[in-house]
């Protein structure tokens, strides 16, 4: 199927030093991903200092900053002041996450990740809806992992509340969900958050047939007593969102709502966006590295020909009845085309759309409060059929 010019009009190589920094300091201004990890106040003078962008010099960089609040944390924890190790915590947690941006793929990175989702954890400690690390049995492969970690929050004072399961996309890992998890909170319903396919602790590259791990974690809060999870909601960021319409299509009966929230579906796989849309300016660095470790690719040739094949309409799902799915982007998105918009609303079921200015996930402060509005509403509806 031909559809429309593919142009992200993006540059044909990274950014440099002092344009990353120019990048993130935009960014940290708008408390946009990723550096909405760092304190206003402070990020200025830590995006000043950094030395380089190769994997030793950025992950060291990061690495050294987070492990001196980690000890402040560690000291406060010993003090008894459980507020003060909560907030350094957190704050560690970004400093580390800074460090292994946009995935581990140097020992300085990596280092940088483990450390992350100790201090992750650490930090929810103090709030008022902690984190409960949850281990589930997966059925991998060979060569696959053998559990899904995932992080389960519960509303205080819900009995059998639903849920809503969610992920990131190729660098906003299960530890990114707070915000978004915070908000369903309020509005009386449990969070899981997992990793996307390929990414952090998932058991799977993103293979074609990734989906078993979602299925997988579906099943689980199904089987929980506690959870009122027949029909959950997805909330799928990025390239997560992918995964948000495909199990949209694949299960529609565990699935309350789905939100395919900056995702793509066909023209995003097809070897001329992939080409064109290396360096967006959207991203800060080694976007098509990161995609590769997801996908498992080994060079350049298998990096396109692993996208071309995860094509929902080349699979022949697209006309398949579908739950209820949410199609959220940017007008000017140069990391996934609108133009898979265009061809889920084409196709199958009718959907609902809700389009944002500016790029890639449409950021604005309205963006995250009409997904969780309209997600909450889907899976509130679910629990009372």
């Amino acid at each position: 199927m031909t559809g429309p010019s593919l142009n992200p009009q993006v540059t044909d190589r990274p950014k440099t030093l002092a344009e990353s920094k120019a990048w993130m300091l935009q960014r940290l201004a708008s408390r946009f991903h990723p550096m909405n990890a760092l304190s206003a106040e402070e990020g200025p003078a830590l995006i000043d200092a950094v030395p380089g962008l190769d994997g030793e010099s950025w992950g060291s960089y990061w690495e050294a900053r987070g492990e001196q609040v980690r000890q402040d944390a560690l000291q406060a924890e010993k003090a008894g002041d459980s507020a003060r190790a909560g907030a350094l915590y957190k704050k560690a947690s970004g400093l580390f996450f800074m460090g292994r941006f946009p995935c581990p793929n140097h020992p300085a990175k990596e280092r940088c990740a483990k450390a992350e989702r100790e201090t992750y954890i650490a930090a929810s400690r103090s709030w008022s809806m902690p984190i409960e690390r949850i281990t589930i049995p997966f059925d991998g492969r060979e060569g696959e992992g053998r559990e899904i970690v995932a992080l389960l929050r519960r509303p205080v004072g819900v009995d059998k509340p639903p849920v809503v399961v969610m992920w990131g996309g190729v660098d906003a890992y299960k530890e990114q969900m707070t915000e978004a998890s915070d908000a369903f909170l309020e509005q009386g319903i449990a969070t899981l958050a997992m990793d996307n396919a390929g990414t952090g602790e998932s058991p799977v590259r993103g293979v074609p047939d990734a989906e078993r791990q979602f299925i997988t974690v579906f099943e689980w809060v199904r089987q929980q007593a506690s959870l009122s999870g027949a029909r959950v909601g997805c909330l799928g960021r990025s390239f997560g969102g992918y995964w948000a319409t495909k199990l949209a299509h694949q299960v529609p009966d565990m699935i309350a709502g789905a939100v395919n929230w900056g995702g793509g579906a066909h023209y995003m796989f097809q070897p001329e966006w992939v080409q064109a849309s290396r360096y967006p300016d959207s991203y800060l660095m080694e976007l098509v590295e990161t995609r590769r470790a997801m996908l498992g690719a080994k060079d350049d040739t298998e990096y396109v020909e692993f996208f071309r094949r995860l094509s929902l309409l080349d699979q022949g799902l697209l006309d398949q009845p579908c739950a209820p799915l949410l199609l959220v982007n940017g007008k000017e998105d140069k990391q996934c085309p609108v133009a898979d918009i265009e061809l889920l609303t084409g196709q199958g079921l009718p959907k609902s759309v809700r389009m944002f200015p500016g790029g890639h996930m449409g950021l604005t402060p309205k963006t995250l409060p009409t997904v969780v509005d309209w997600l909450a509403r889907q899976v509130h509806a679910s629990g009372v059929r």
